[in-house]
């Protein structure tokens, strides 16, 4: 009866080893595969931490290369401005020596206008209708003889210094536009004489670029871009003419490539 007794005891406690052991095991493979997965996930972040770094650096990269090249062509059109200057300085000049002289000024004053009518055709195409439409009103006029030859020095001087005042003038406008082929009375934010940027009344929205020559009006179509576009809009209608504004490289800068 005895040796039942420890025979029972015995294979209880083999039964608990057997048991334990298992337990063992069976804890252990678990907290194997859980260092395995956590190691799999902690790669997995690393790749991602590494390829978002290695994207990041190729946006720097990317926005260096254009901060560059927006100072180089902002840099050229300070040049040209400086020179029209410069060339407008030495046109008055000869005016006003002319004039002080009594001597005949009309070849004078329709010389001035026909190169004040080559740099608006030229240039951004802010009013250029409405512009050239003024300075042909003061030709004609003195043809007829309805001016004095004194008083189209002074409109022409007058038109000299405002195409001057629009190289610095920001502000919001309505103009026509040649878009999609046929002429759209367009909201256009004019930024100097560096960039203009419509909107039709069916909102879409772009920016002048230079052909050559002439001028075409470019539609934009990335949703980013536009937000860029429409938040300037916005900023002109309510006055703001200061501040920092992100938006799309749309200079146009006159004898650009």
């Amino acid at each position: 009866m005895i040796f039942h007794h420890t025979k029972i005891i015995y294979s209880l406690a083999l039964s608990t080893t057997l048991l334990s052991s298992s337990l063992m095991a069976s804890s252990s493979d678990e907290l194997a595969q859980s260092v395995i997965t956590l190691r799999g996930e902690v790669e997995s972040l690393y790749s991602d931490v590494k390829e978002n770094k290695q994207r990041y650096n190729a946006q720097m990269k990317s926005l260096s290369m254009q901060t560059i090249d927006l100072q180089a062509q902002i840099n050229r059109k300070e040049t040209a401005i400086k020179l029209a200057k410069d060339e407008l300085d030495k046109i008055k000049k000869k005016i006003k020596e002319t004039t002080s002289g009594n001597t005949e000024i009309k070849p004078l004053v329709k010389n001035a206008i026909a190169l004040l009518e080559k740099s608006i055709q030229e240039g951004i195409p802010f009013m250029v209708e409405e512009r050239i439409g003024s300075l042909d009103k003061i030709k004609a006029d003195l043809d007829a003889g309805l001016i004095t030859n004194e008083k189209a020095l002074a409109l022409t001087w007058a038109s000299y210094d405002d195409a001057i005042r629009l190289t610095k003038e920001i502000g919001l406008f309505k103009q026509k536009i040649d878009f999609k082929g046929k002429k759209v009375l367009a909201k256009v934010a004019k930024l100097g004489s560096v960039a203009l940027f419509f909107a039709t009344p069916t909102d879409e929205v772009g920016y002048v670029v230079k052909n050559g020559s002439g001028y075409s009006y470019k539609q934009i179509t990335d949703p980013k871009d536009k937000e860029k576009i429409i938040a300037l809009f916005d900023a002109l209608q309510k006055q703001i003419r200061t501040g920092f504004f992100e938006l799309p490289n749309a200079l146009v800068l006159q004898g650009s490539k």
